[in-house]
C-alpha cells in the first residue's frame, strides 16, 4: 500500500488561485475573509476573472470553468488552487479532463462537498488533495480547524480525530473521504476510484434520512462496500426528517445500511458541512480504530 503523491509543501510568498468550478457564488464577504485568512500567513492569493459570473446555478459555463481549472493547474507559478465554494457543477468539467500530470508539477487542490468530484478524479491520477473547507467556510472554522488545514499543506503532521467507535477492530489504508451525495453519483462511472482497501470517509448536509437510506442502499447494491476496508463518518448536517411524516433518524437509517457490513465503523468525526471540518488529505494512509474511535494519518509523507 502505498499514499499517492503530495505536492511540495508551502511556503509563506507562494502563489494560490481561486477558482469557482461548481456553483455559482453567493457568499463574497465569506469568501474575502477566507483570502484574508491565507494573504495573514504570507501567502499570495489570486481570484480568477470571471468569479463573479453565474450561469442558472453553476459558477460559470462549463467551457469555463473548466478554463479556470485547467489555467491554475498548467501555471508554473501557481502552487495551490483553492475552490471557492460547492454546491454542484464539478463532474460536468470533468468530461474528457485530464490533470496532465506528466506535464506540470502536482499542486494542492483543496475543497469538499460538490469538489469531492474534482478530489477524487485527481485521486485517480494518483495525486493527494485536502478535503476540507472552501473559501466560503474556511473562516468560519474554529482555529484548531484552520491550523490543521495549514499544519497539513506547509508539511506538518495532523492530530489524530475521535469519534463515537462502533466497534470491528483496527484497519489502515488509504483514505478517501468525500460526500456521500457526489460520490453516490460517482458509482458506475469512470471517476469513482478503485476502493480496494481504502478508508472510506463520508459526509452530507441537508438530506433527508430517507435519501441518506436510498444512497447507502445503492452502495449496497453495487458491492463496492465489499472492498471497503473501513468507514468512517462526519457530521451529517440538518438532516432531520420532515415534520410529522413518520421516519427513522438518520442516525438509525446510518446503523441499519451499515452496521452489518462487519468492518470497523467510527462514527461523528468532526468534519464535513457545518463547523468543524477537519482537513482530511485524500489518499494517505491512515488508521480507524473502531475500538477507540479515533482516525490517525501516516506521518511518513511521498512528496514531489
Amino acid at each position: 500500500m502505498e499514499s499517492k503523491i503530495l505536492p511540495a509543501p508551502l511556503r509563506p510568498g507562494d502563489l494560490l488561485r481561486v477558482i469557482t468550478p461548481s456553483g455559482a457564488l453567493r457568499e463574497f464577504k465569506a469568501l474575502q475573509l477566507s483570502i484574508e485568512i491565507w494573504r495573514s500567513r504570507g501567502y499570495r492569493v489570486e481570484v480568477s476573472d470571471n468569479i463573479h459570473y453565474s450561469w442558472g446555478y453553476l459558477a460559470d459555463k462549463d467551457e469555463n470553468r473548466r478554463h479556470q481549472l485547467a489555467t491554475a493547474w498548467q501555471d508554473p507559478d501557481c502552487r495551490g488552487i483553492l475552490c471557492a465554494r460547492g454546491g454542484f457543477g464539478s463532474t460536468r468539467i470533468l468530461e474528457n479532463w485530464s490533470w496532465e500530470t506528466n506535464s506540470s508539477t502536482p499542486k494542492w487542490l483543496i475543497g469538499f462537498s460538490d469538489i469531492t468530484a474534482l478530489l477524487w478524479s485527481l485521486y485517480n491520477a494518483g495525486i493527494s488533495g485536502v478535503h476540507a473547507p472552501v473559501m466560503t467556510t474556511l473562516a468560519d472554522e474554529p482555529t484548531w480547524s484552520i491550523e490543521r488545514l495549514f499544519n497539513w499543506v506547509e508539511g506538518r503532521p495532523l492530530e489524530h480525530l475521535k469519534g463515537c467507535p462502533w466497534g470491528g477492530g483496527v484497519v489502515t489504508g488509504l483514505l478517501l473521504p468525500g460526500n456521500l451525495t457526489v460520490a453516490t453519483h460517482l458509482l458506475a462511472t469512470p471517476l469513482l476510484p478503485n476502493l480496494d482497501g481504502v478508508i472510506l470517509a463520508l459526509e452530507d448536509v441537508t438530506e433527508a434520512p430517507y435519501r441518506i437510506d436510498r444512497m447507502l442502499t445503492q452502495w449496497r447494491l453495487s458491492g463496492v462496500l465489499g472492498k471497503v476496508k473501513g468507514i468512517a463518518l462526519g457530521s451529517f448536517s440538518r438532516c432531520e426528517p420532515p415534520a410529522n411524516i413518520p421516519s427513522f433518524s438518520v442516525e438509525e437509517v446510518v446503523r441499519d445500511r451499515l452496521g452489518g457490513l462487519n468492518i470497523p465503523i467510527v462514527s461523528d468525526l468532526p468534519f464535513g458541512h457545518d463547523s468543524p471540518n477537519a482537513a482530511l488529505p485524500v489518499g494517505a494512509i491512515a488508521t480507524l480504530d473502531a475500538d477507540q474511535g479515533v482516525l490517525s494519518l501516516e506521518t511518513k509523507l511521498k512528496t514531489i
